[in-house]
């Protein structure tokens, strides 16, 4: 054993505010509630924080796996810490405790026991996912990048306003995969004069391009205009997006993820379940297969997809376009005048046979964006087409998990 120490030392947990894009993935995923923000930086709270490292798995960029060795005393407080525009170097620690190997340093005392912590999805990707790059650009270092398109994919009668916006990185290297996302940095200031934090988004193109062969992406973005209590609110990159001029010059920054990545080898299946904007990795996806239709490499494409009406449906043309036996496409419409309302979870149960039959074959990826609250509904509806088969979905759902074949993107 060693000797004890002259003063208690923890591994403290901190957050890079130079790389954090502010998705508040950790803060909703943290079980015991260590994790806070304010208008400038997330933080965790050295008093509440026990290194559980459940939030680590799911931060896109890697921000949230930081950490510093100090004596207790000297620990970052949460408003040291909000003040950051970039993590502070290295202490060094007593003589005696520096010699500590990492691993024999006392846990800090006092701290409830966490709660416990089950991810809903997977937290490695597909083993046959390519390999991702991540933060090649940071907010310091940003890429421009030119808006070659921007285009309105919902009815214009609609109040749903949702862009495709394609965005061209000349020659400069950008390689993303389906199911990543950038970070967009809307100009101005914020209330507090600082420079506005990123908005994360979601690639809605495969990763040869929107255009085969060419250096650009795209994004499906819905202009904001209340929030979720349906008050009034002006979402400030979302107007900025939906607002661009071909020509327009935008600074972005990652790309992120490497998790919901689709998989890579031949035939795997994917069951795509999304809602509004949700919809662009299935699109990113779905144009991935399209174009090598002819190859034979494909699996099956099940995709259900929500909205409230047909109008309100981003990319309703041309998903009606695609062929019935490339991809079978189930939609839930809940605002359909003359029909009764439906949501993704409904049409997952009445199509229980063909989502059994999937979920049997280990080839098989499920894939789910959209609303946060749309997480329990579609786990309850998988679980009941499991149990309905005969089978545990406890044990397939940590089989899912485990294997990187479930994947959720909430927000």
């Amino acid at each position: 054993m060693n000797a004890p120490l002259p003063a208690e030392v923890l591994k403290q947990h901190l957050i890079d505010p130079e790389i954090c894009i502010r998705c508040n993935t950790c803060e909703e995923t943290c079980p015991i509630k260590a994790i806070t923000h304010d208008s400038n930086n997330y933080v965790v709270d050295p008093d509440i924080c026990n290194g559980c490292m459940a939030c680590v798995p799911p931060c896109p960029t890697g921000a949230i796996d930081n950490w510093r060795l100090m004596v207790r005393a000297e620990a970052y407080g949460v408003q040291e810490q909000l003040g950051w525009e970039e993590l502070p170097g290295e202490k060094a620690l007593p003589e005696t405790a520096a010699a500590l190997p990492a691993d024999d340093v006392p846990a800090v005392t006092g701290l409830a026991a966490p709660a416990p912590f089950s991810a809903p999805g997977a937290t490695v990707p597909p083993w046959s996912a390519a390999h991702p790059y991540v933060n090649l650009y940071t907010h310091k270092t940003p890429m421009t990048a030119t808006v070659v398109g921007n285009y309105r994919v919902t009815g214009a009668d609609t109040e749903s306003d949702i862009h495709h916006i394609v965005l061209d990185f000349g020659e400069l290297p950008f390689p993303v995969l389906e199911g990543q996302s950038i970070g967009i940095l809307p100009p101005g200031l914020d209330a507090q004069g600082r420079p506005h934090h990123a908005r994360q988004y979601s690639l809605a193109s495969p990763r040869d391009g929107e255009r085969a062969g060419y250096n650009n992406l795209s994004l499906t973005v819905k202009r904001v205009t209340e929030d979720h209590a349906g008050a009034a609110a002006h979402g400030v990159c979302s107007n900025y997006l939906c607002d661009l001029a071909k020509n327009d010059k935008v600074q972005v920054i990652g790309p992120f993820g490497h998790t919901f990545l689709m998989p890579n080898h031949p035939r795997a299946n994917l069951i795509m379940i999304c809602t509004g904007t949700g919809s662009a990795p299935m699109r990113a996806m779905t144009e991935r297969y399209r174009r090598r239709i002819d190859t034979g490499e494909n699996g099956r494409l099940l995709l259900f997809f929500g909205a409230r009406t047909e109008r309100e449906l981003p990319y309703f043309g041309p998903l009606m376009k695609l062929p019935r036996d490339f991809i079978d496409i189930n939609l839930a419409l809940s605002r359909e005048t003359g029909q009764p309302k439906r949501y993704v979870q409904d049409l997952i149960r009445e199509r229980a046979a063909s989502v059994r039959e999937l979920l049997a074959d280990r080839n098989t990826c499920i894939y789910v964006c959209g609303l946060k609250g749309m997480e329990v509904g579609v786990l309850d509806a998988l679980r009941d087409v499991t149990v309905q088969g005969g089978q545990d979905w406890s044990i397939l759902h940590d089989a899912l998990r485990r294997e990187g074949r479930l994947h959720f993107e909430t927000y």
